[in-house]
């Protein structure tokens, strides 16, 4: 029985954890009189047991979403190269647009420079 100040006090987390497993399992499993109750020790490494279980699954679980995410960022790496060859052949594009727009370009200003001789000359 606690004494002082934990006297009439619920017990903590992982004695109320340890007392409700121990009545389940003499729920589940009632002694006989061949059979001893179990032990402290038994239901702790029950308990523990469990719980490794449950960090495995959780370690697991968290294993399948990573490699979800790695599949993922496969696909957005594949698709970031595309993008990239696609925009590498927009600026080639762009450059060869640029390119003929300065022949263009020399060319009006060669026609308007005959243009402005042929007005000269015609005005004399």
């Amino acid at each position: 029985m606690p004494r002082g100040k934990t006297a009439g006090k619920v017990p903590c987390k992982p004695a109320r954890q340890l007392l409700f497993s121990e009545a389940l399992h003499q729920q589940k499993h009632p002694a006989t009189a061949d059979s001893p109750p179990p032990s402290h020790d038994t239901m702790s490494d029950n308990t523990q047991g469990a719980s490794m279980d449950r960090i495995l699954q959780e370690i697991s679980a968290v294993g399948r979403k990573l490699e979800g995410l790695d599949t993922a960022m496969s696909a957005l790496t594949a698709e970031t190269r595309s993008m990239s060859l696609e925009i590498a052949g927009f600026q080639s594009q762009i450059s060869g647009l640029d390119h003929r727009v300065a022949a263009v370009e020399s060319q009006v200003v060669l026609q308007t420079d005959r243009d402005q001789e042929l007005l000269y000359l015609r005005s004399n």
